[in-house]
């Protein structure tokens, strides 16, 4: 077992990375894994979908000026402007962060997670976002977490991030990349050996001499795609190559070095040898469905999609584009581009790439979220997508009977010529190696800075009917006899339950108007149901393992609250969904004897009597079915968490403290 450590005594362990990095931050708690910790959070990054709810959150608890500097409000989720909300939207997040003291990236600037770390990320801070991907920026040594807008919120508003205390996996990566393979074949190896939860409650520490190729961006591959794990962040040191990446973005004053000590432990030891890796891809539809390329060589191709947060850097585009030089397109293949930020798009015309990807046939798109969380380029009806995105959900493409694979832009890149799935070792070509130029465009200008506080106190914000303010929450009863209303399977994500894609995605500022979605995918009645018995006193959900994996969309925990979701109960949950539940007044149990879960059909009665007593004395708590007898059931709740239920969540909570 690893020593127990404080602030007070850690300089005197060995210490790894993440150990160093959490005990800057640590303001309360032991890291001691699975105990509960609170860290001093610097900086906040949202995305604009969910940074409504944020604002409508900072309004609701009636705070004055955000804490966290620099906090960073993207728009680079809700980029299609098919009707006037999107436009709206901007105009009212522009208004808030007037208001609150936060900077604003208009649309087209890029994707939240690339774009800040261009521009904002610092070696050695924290950050925490309102998108569960916010872990990309552990790629430049920072300690990055994604969270529940309400955490956001409250972590802007100087309060403590609290989170369970993971184990650090530490993984080393031994070797160099063949030909062909890139760092999206590292991140898929480990979704191929440990799946979609295997990570759950741990941060993934890279280190070791593989890390020598590796540029800043590579790194952010895997780490953006460690949360598909259910890792709560992944973190690379900040060395030579993390300053070369601050440096041509003329931040080098910003760059500090960063490892781990010499004799340091870790809770979990991995190793990957880079040189035996082959290409890799997952089958539709799930992230951790991983095999060799060259076991699906010759499925037919559809569309072939580059970008997003997955695969942002420079190099990613322009290996493509070097692929496709003097080629084209197969016929009836669309070749989707999708850059990650403007600084990436404009390097990328400089240097002469773009140019070449599309007089191959391939199509431009603007610089954002786009075709990742189903805001256009959504596939035909079960036609095979490549997709360098991290997540394939059933659906989350845009189109639910979806045929999603993810792989690296060199598998995608030689499929969109070949017409076929192909494994790009086949490429008649030698391997592209491209490295960045020493120098990258650099715009800040893009950017809205903060107003000063006697002027942001004057700014109204610029409210309309799809941002109306938060349904207020009532506590959580002492004595629960609620019908089951829905049971679920295995991996169940956030995208189930609220989905996204363009045709509800406008509407996730107002809970009101995105109530009727909710988990339509699953049960299309459920909604309906859940609103008429919403004043009988509520309800109760039923998951299997894994229930709210994914995204850290927070509407997915307080849409079904708003509907009179009381309690999940659950084989097993992600990370950040339980987070989510609590902080809303939902009270997330497990089952002790799983197999009891099989006992719950939709339409059976549960009672819990003496509920805040029964979570008070202990980890356990038992439950009545009736007519079929009794569950026990856990719980995990801190003294925080169990305070918070008591009042309804963290918006009352904030409020009645202020008050």
């Amino acid at each position: 077992m690893p020593p127990r450590m404080t602030p007070q005594d850690a300089t005197a362990t060995p210490l790894n990375l993440a150990q160093k990095l959490i005990s800057d931050h640590l303001v309360s708690g032991e890291m001691i894994p699975d105990s509960e910790i609170a860290l001093r959070i610097d900086q906040a990054l949202l995305q604009d979908v969910l940074g409504t709810l944020v604002m409508l959150e900072l309004e609701a608890i009636g705070l004055d000026r955000v804490h966290t500097q620099p906090s960073v409000q993207y728009i680079d989720h809700g980029l299609v402007q098919a009707d006037n909300l999107n436009a709206e939207t901007y105009l009212f997040l522009k208004s808030a962060c007037e208001r609150f003291g936060v900077w604003y990236s208009g649309p087209g600037n890029g994707i939240s997670h690339p774009v800040h770390m261009e521009n904002f990320g610092v070696p050695g801070q924290s950050l925490v976002g309102c998108d569960s991907h916010t872990t990309s920026a552990g790629a430049l040594g920072m300690l990055a977490i994604g969270a529940g807008g309400i955490e956001v919120a409250m972590a802007m508003a100087g309060e403590p991030l609290y989170i369970t205390m993971p184990k650090i996996w530490g993984v080393r990566l031994e070797g160099r990349l063949p030909d062909w393979v890139s760092a999206k074949d590292i991140v898929l190896e480990l979704l191929r050996r440990h799946g979609v939860s295997g990570g759950k409650n741990s941060i993934l520490e890279f280190y070791g001499p593989g890390l020598n190729d590796l540029s800043a961006m590579d790194r952010l591959v895997i780490a953006n795609m460690g949360t598909e794990m259910g890792a709560t962040t992944s973190v690379f040191p900040s060395d030579e190559s993390t300053r070369r990446f601050l440096t041509a973005r003329g931040r080098e004053a910003d760059w500090q070095p960063l490892a781990a000590d010499p004799g340091c432990h870790y809770d979990v030891e991995e190793v990957i040898d880079l040189s035996q890796l082959v290409p890799l891809i997952a089958l539709p539809s799930s992230p951790d469905k991983v095999v060799p390329v060259s076991e699906v060589v010759g499925q037919p191709l559809h569309q072939a999609y580059i970008g997003s947060s997955g695969n942002p850097g420079y190099r990613d585009f322009a290996v493509v584009s070097s692929m496709v030089k003097g080629r084209s397109v197969a016929e009836g293949v669309s070749l989707d581009i999708n850059p990650s930020s403007r600084q990436v798009l404009s390097t990328l015309i400089q240097e002469g790439y773009l140019g070449e990807l599309v007089a191959s046939g391939a199509r431009l798109h603007q610089a954002g979220c786009n075709g990742c969380i189903g805001m256009g380029q959504a596939p035909a009806v079960g036609r095979n997508s490549l997709r360098t995105v991290p997540r394939n959900f059933p659906g989350r493409s845009g189109t639910r009977e979806d045929s999603v694979f993810l792989c690296s832009p060199e598998t995608a890149a030689a499929s969109a010529l070949a017409g076929v799935i192909s494994d790009p070792r086949s490429m008649q070509m030698d391997y592209p190696r491209i490295n960045e130029p020493d120098i990258m465009v650099v715009n800040r200008d893009v950017f809205t800075a903060p107003l000063p506080l006697d002027q942001a106190r004057l700014k109204p914000l610029q409210k309309t009917d799809n941002t109306p303010a938060l349904p207020i929450l009532q506590p959580l009863p002492d004595r629960l006899e609620l019908p089951v209303l829905l049971v679920t399977g295995d991996n169940i994500s956030t995208d189930d339950i609220m989905p996204a894609g363009q045709r509800v995605m406008p509407y996730w500022s107002s809970i009101y108007a995105s109530a009727p979605f909710t988990f339509e995918a699953v049960d299309p009645d459920y909604a309906q149901r859940a609103e008429a018995t919403r004043h009988l006193g509520g309800h109760i959900i039923v998951g299997g393992h894994n229930y709210g994996q994914g995204s850290s969309r927070e509407n997915a925990a307080l849409v079904p609250r708003y509907l009179g979701l009381q309690a999940v109960l659950a084989k097993s949950f992600a990370r950040i969904h339980w987070q989510n539940l609590i902080c809303f007044g939902a009270l997330p149990l497990t089952f002790i004897d799983q197999g009891d879960a099989d006992r719950l059909a939709q339409g059976d009665s549960v009672v819990i009597e003496n509920v805040h007593a029964q979570i008070a004395s202990g980890p356990t708590l038992e439950a009545e079915i009736v007519g079929k007898g009794m569950v026990r059931l856990h719980h995990g709740l801190s003294e925080r968490q169990r305070e918070l239920l008591r009042v309804g969540g963290v918006i009352n909570h904030l409020k009645a403290r202020q008050a």
